[in-house]
């Protein structure tokens, strides 16, 4: 069957086509998706602003358009961090139904992590042992670790780049002193919690996923992604930590000029860099190998199974 999922995020709205049935990976048929950036379209009580809403409704309305168009049986659409902790979530959610007439669900962080854990358990398989997996997205960081299909730990942290970017780096570049206050709160945020990933062992295999860890990873000397999704990618503690130091005095501008950087995530690279060298150190990893599926294969992942169990 051909399916549409609707994600709609911090940073980027996407709906992702696919041709998909039970047994088989998830075949890509069609993407269309456009920067939103609600993470940044938030006013001082926390709410989205009637901008970021206009934006949403009209990407969504398009996005239904095109799923229609491609042939899609089904579109599952959700939201996440940046719909989830608007204060203003339950008007966003009326408004973009009205003007649409489709009900976004709201993904919870755990449901995030989970979901993403799923994916990235079907993609490397059983032979991966205990995995630890790690998402940088626009609101929030989401970690899972677990030896089963599911987690028996699923984190999401207030900590996406879109998020800190926002609300501790305004400069460009930023002042090193703001930079290193980050630093330190990123650090404990993760740190807090550290130990419930750990209790049930060390991780057999490392692995991130989503545009951030992509783009980091990529900055860090990995394959670029015209290579390939096979490809193995990974990101190098060591390199990044050489790294952050030169990020953390670019300007924007320039860091648009990295590989694998896009000009409209180019300011938020390097809170998403001293995020991902927080998660390295603190739970001693050497290096994070790159998932190409990520929170939306996990979501067809489990609407297959559900339609197996039915059928």
């Amino acid at each position: 069957m051909r399916l549409g999922v609707l994600d709609i995020g911090s940073n980027t709205g996407h709906l992702l086509v696919v041709d998909a049935h039970g047994g088989a990976a998830p075949m890509p048929a069609y993407s269309h998706k456009e920067p939103l950036r609600l993470a940044e379209h938030l006013d001082s009580k926390g709410a989205v602003t009637s901008e970021g809403v206009r934006a949403l409704t009209r990407f969504v309305s398009g996005a239904l358009t095109v799923a229609e168009d491609k042939g899609c049986e089904e579109t599952l659409a959700f939201a996440t961090s940046a719909v989830r902790d608007a204060a203003n979530s339950d008007l966003v959610l009326k408004q973009v139904l009205d003007a649409t007439g489709i009900e976004l669900g709201i993904l919870s962080g755990e449901d995030e992590a989970r979901l993403t854990f799923l994916a990235v358990r079907r993609w490397f398989g059983w032979s991966s042992g205990r995995l630890a997996v790690f998402d940088i997205g626009g609101g929030s960081l989401e970690i899972a670790a677990g030896a089963d299909e599911a987690p028996d730990v699923a984190q999401s942290l207030p900590l996406g780049a879109g998020r800190l970017t926002r609300d501790w780096l305004a400069g460009d570049p930023p002042d090193a002193e703001a930079v290193r206050r980050l630093r330190s709160r990123v650090r404990a945020e993760i740190a807090r919690d550290a130990g419930t990933v750990l209790r049930g062992g060390r991780p057999d295999h490392a692995v991130a996923t989503s545009k951030t860890f992509r783009s980091l990873a990529r900055v860090c000397g990995a394959a670029a992604s015209g290579e390939g999704m096979l490809v193995r990618r990974v990101l190098s503690a060591e390199v990044l930590a050489a790294k952050l130091p030169e990020l953390a005095t670019m300007r924007n501008v320039d860091k648009a000029d990295l590989p694998g950087v896009s000009a409209n995530r180019s300011h938020q690279i390097l809170a998403g860099a001293l995020v991902a060298d927080a998660v390295m150190d603190i739970f001693e990893i050497e290096q994070l190998e790159i998932c190409p599926w990520a929170l939306r294969e996990g979501v067809i992942l489990e609407r297959l199974d559900q339609i197996s169990v039915l059928g």
